[in-house]
């Protein structure tokens, strides 16, 4: 692996026309599959959409971001127990797997085989990016796949060839996000040493900017995920849930 991979990876939003071959993405796919699971279940499926018209009625559930529809291949990586409750009735064994810690795994597992999809198709060549608003609309996503019950798209991934240098969005420093032996909490002086690299980013600024705010902190809480949001897409996944069939037991 190439020891600059990870200073110089980049989201990439834009995507050259070519297509990927289905035998390049099944191989990725299946290299994938050797992620970390629980319990050696792989509670995962994965849906390929690759027709243009596919694509097409995907993008609104993105909130129309355009690399749904200009990008060759959307991944959209599900938590999927059905395949291993069908085994387990197929072998007279009762599933008892309709229920959150349930859903909590298989959602462990699908983020691990997606990142790890994310990784190779980057060494390969390719251009990912995560999108997480697959569970604000994870309903109509669904019902658009014809997911079964007990199946739930957790995240989507756009892939193709690169067609220009993708975006470089920054990280917190190694301080940030490691502890040695227990949690050692922030305090405000530390706050203000691990964030100050990203808040004068000049990307950071122009949205300061843009959307009239005082602090890049609040873009975060007033303008992309406002606790109205937060509240209304966690009631709205919470009732899908229970229609997928994984919120038995709970009060």
């Amino acid at each position: 692996m190439d020891e600059r991979y990870w200073e110089n990876r980049r989201t990439i939003r834009r995507y050259e026309p070519q297509e990927v071959p289905q035998q390049l993405l099944e191989d990725l796919i299946l290299k994938a599959s050797h992620a970390p699971t629980t319990g050696n279940m792989q509670l995962y499926s994965v849906i390929i959409s690759k027709d243009a018209e596919a694509r097409r009625v995907l993008a609104p559930f993105h909130f129309n971001q355009p690399q749904v529809e200009n990008a060759p291949v959307v991944l959209t990586f599900c938590a999927d127990f059905n395949r291993m409750s069908k085994w387990c009735e197929a072998r007279n064994a009762e599933p008892c797997y309709d229920n959150m810690q349930s859903f909590v795994a298989a959602m462990i597992d699908t983020i691990a085989f997606a990142q790890q999809f994310n990784t190779l198709a980057e060494l390969a060549g390719l251009g990912c990016c995560w999108l997480g608003t697959t569970t604000y609309n994870a309903r109509q996503i669904a019902e658009a796949l014809k997911l079964p019950k007990l199946v739930v798209p957790v995240i989507t991934l756009t892939v193709g060839w690169p067609a220009d240098g993708g975006v470089e969005v920054g990280r917190l420093p190694l301080e940030a996000i490691v502890h040695n032996g227990e949690y050692s909490d922030y305090t405000p002086e530390r706050i203000d040493r691990l964030y100050a690299e990203k808040e004068s980013r000049e990307d950071s600024k122009r949205f300061v900017e843009e959307n009239g705010k005082q602090t890049l902190a609040q873009v975060f809480t007033d303008v992309r995920y406002p606790r109205a949001n937060n509240e209304h897409f966690s009631q709205v996944f919470a009732g899908f849930l229970a229609d997928a069939g994984f919120m038995k037991g709970q009060s």
